[in-house]
C-alpha cells in the first residue's frame, strides 16, 4: 500500500527548484518505504521512468556503468532493456539501492552534467566503506532524509485528517482538552507506538488488525537489520550493541554502557561501529553536551551516548524478543497502559523519533546532585531562536521536574521554554509547559 508521505512534498520542490541540475538522493533504513515513494513519485510527476533495482539488476545493466565515454549508447541500451521511451527533461532515471553499484552513483556527476533526463538514487548503508571505495562521491546530490511514517502520516494512513490539525490549534494556544479525551488521545498514540511507522507494520495492522501478525512482520524487519549488521561487523558486534538497545535503556544509566554488552569491550574499539549503525539509519543517536548552548554540536562527546531505535514499533518487538512472538496480551495490556514494568524506556524512545523525525540532532546533559552521588539528568536538548530548550520525559502523569528546575537554575539565561512531556493534559505549570506525548511533534 502506497501511503501518504511528507517527503513527497520536497521531492516536488527539489525538482521545481533545481530543475536536473542536482540528481535527488532519498536516505532511509531498509523497509522504510523509499522504493515505493519513488516510484509513485516518478508516475505521477513524469512522462516516463526507468528504474534500475541494483539488488536485482543483470550483469548487462551493471556494466554499462563502467564506461560512460558514449551516454548516447548508456541510455539507448537502458531504453531497449527496461522497454522504455525517454524523453528529454520530462524522464526520470531511479537508481534503486544504488549502494550496490558504487560505479552507478559516481556516473551521477556526468548524467547530471548531460542533463537530458532527471536522476533519483535511493539506498541504505550509504557511508559503509565498502559501498564507497575508489569512488568519487558526486557533489551534484540532493540529499532527503525517509523516515518512518511520523504520527501523522500514522493517522493519515488510518484514515484520519483531523485530529493533527486540531492538536496543533490546542497546543498553539494551550488549551487543554479534557482528562477523558487526553486518555482516549493516549491510547490512539501508544497504538502508533505499538505498532510503529514501517510501512508493512502499518499495512499489516490495517489488513489484518492482528497484533501477533503485525509483530510477526516487524520481527522480520528486524532480521533484516540483523543480517545488514552482519555484513556491517562479521564479529557480530554491531548486532549485539543492537539488540541491547531496550535494556541499556532500561537501566537509565547516563550513556550506553559498551562494556556491559560486550565483556572487555571498550567503547573507543566500537566507535567505528556505532557510526556504522547510525548510517544504517536504523538508530537514532543522543549525544551528551558537555556545555549546552545553541552550538551543541562543538561540544559533544563523543563517549558518552544513548541509542535508541529508529522505529519504536520495532523497539516493542525486539524488547519482548525474547518469546517466540509478542503475544495480544502483551500489546493489549500496552495498549491500555497495565502493563506493569516500567516502560520510561519505551517513551523515551517515542520522543527520540517524534524529534529525530521533525529535524532535531538529539542531544542530552546530566549533571551531579549536590547532595547525593546521583545526578540530574535532562532527557533532550532542543535549539530554538538562539537559546536552549530543556525537555524532561516523564511515563505517567506525575509532574515533578526536578532536573527540569535545576537546569533553570544552572543555565536560566540560556533557556528560552522548558518542556515535560508527560501522560496527561496540556497544561502550564508556572514557566514550564507540560505537553501529552503526542504534541512533542509540534515543539
Amino acid at each position: 500500500m502506497m501511503f501518504k508521505r511528507k517527503l513527497y512534498d520536497k521531492m516536488l520542490d527539489w525538482k521545481s527548484e533545481f530543475d536536473g541540475k542536482t540528481a535527488l538522493l532519498i536516505k532511509g533504513a531498509r523497509r522504510v518505504g523509499k522504493s515505493t515513494l519513488v516510484e509513485e513519485f516518478a508516475k505521477k510527476e513524469y512522462e516516463s521512468y526507468i528504474l534500475i533495482d541494483f539488488s536485482v539488476a543483470s550483469q548487462e545493466v551493471n556494466d554499462l556503468f563502467g564506461d560512460l565515454s558514449d551516454l548516447n549508447f548508456l541510455f539507448l541500451r537502458l531504453q531497449m532493456i527496461y522497454h522504455v521511451n525517454l524523453a528529454v527533461r520530462k524522464s526520470v532515471i531511479i537508481f534503486d539501492e544504488v549502494q550496490m553499484q558504487p560505479l552507478a552513483r559516481q556516473a551521477i556527476k556526468h548524467l547530471v552534467k548531460d542533463g537530458r533526463y532527471d536522476y533519483i538514487e535511493t539506498g541504505s548503508l550509504l557511508s559503509i566503506k565498502k559501498n564507497i571505495n575508489n569512488i568519487v562521491i558526486p557533489s551534484e546530490e540532493t540529499r532527503l532524509t525517509l523516515y518512518p511514517l511520523d504520527y501523522e502520516e500514522f493517522r493519515w494512513a488510518l484514515g484520519d485528517q483531523t485530529t493533527i490539525p486540531l492538536l496543533r490549534e490546542a497546543y498553539e494556544k494551550m488549551r487543554p482538552l479534557g482528562d477523558a479525551m487526553n486518555r482516549r488521545l493516549m491510547r490512539d498514540f501508544r497504538l502508533y507506538m505499538l505498532v510503529g511507522g514501517m510501512p508493512q507494520a502499518v499495512d499489516t495492522y490495517l489488513s489484518t488488525n492482528n497484533m501477533s501478525i503485525v509483530d510477526q512482520m516487524k520481527r522480520s524487519i528486524l532480521e533484516l537489520y540483523e543480517d545488514d549488521f552482519r555484513k556491517i561487523d562479521p564479529s557480530g558486534r554491531a548486532g549485539m550493541l543492537f539488540d541491547a538497545i531496550p535494556a541499556e535503556l532500561h537501566k537509565n544509566a547516563s550513556r550506553y554502557q559498551v562494556s556491559s554488552v560486550i565483556a572487555g569491550e571498550k567503547e573507543e574499539r566500537v566507535r567505528e561501529i556505532i557510526a556504522d549503525m547510525q548510517d544504517s539509519l536504523t538508530v537514532n543517536i543522543a549525544w551528551h553536551a558537555d556545555n549546552p548552548h545553541v552550538g551543541m554540536a562543538l561540544h559533544k562527546d563523543p563517549r558518552r551516548y544513548k541509542l535508541f531505535l529508529a522505529d519504536t514499533g520495532l523497539f516493542v518487538t525486539l524488547s519482548f524478543k525474547d518469546s517466540d512472538y509478542t503475544e495480544n496480551e502483551i500489546y493489549e495490556k500496552l495498549l491500555n497502559d497495565h502493563l506493569s514494568a516500567d516502560l520510561g524506556y519505551l517513551y523515551e524512545n517515542i520522543v527520540a523519533q517524534m524529534l529525530k523525525a521533525a529535524g532535531n540532532e538529539l542531544y542530552y546533559y546530566t549533571f551531579p546532585k549536590e547532595t547525593s552521588r546521583q545526578n540530574y539528568e535532562v532527557d533532550f536538548l532542543i535549539s530554538r531562536k538562539g537559546k536552549i530548550c530543556p525537555l524532561e520525559v516523564k511515563s505517567s502523569g506525575y509532574r515533578t521536574h526536578a532536573s527540569l528546575d535545576a537546569f533553570q537554575t544552572k543555565f536560566s539565561s540560556r533557556i528560552r521554554n522548558r518542556y515535560l512531556i508527560y501522560t496527561k493534559d496540556i497544561r502550564k505549570d508556572q514557566d514550564i509547559f507540560c505537553l501529552p506525548f503526542y504534541m512533542t511533534p509540534f515543539l
